[in-house]
């Protein structure tokens, strides 16, 4: 991804944590053993399949 600041990528892993919290589909192959909904948005993240955007004031 581009250059995000740790705000950013905190929102973003946020929101992606309560989307698949609450029963959204996983963007990647769910690993063995993994059941936290953050660790799953992290490595989703990691994988730049979340589908958010970031825009900033110009």
């Amino acid at each position: 991804m581009k250059d995000l600041t740790k705000y950013e990528k905190a929102r973003i892993i946020g929101a992606r944590a309560l989307q698949i919290a609450q029963g959204a589909p996983l963007l990647i192959k769910k690993p063995e053993k993994v059941m936290d909904p953050v660790r799953i948005a992290v490595l989703e993240f990691e994988a730049s399949k979340i589908p958010i955007n970031i825009q900033r004031p110009e």
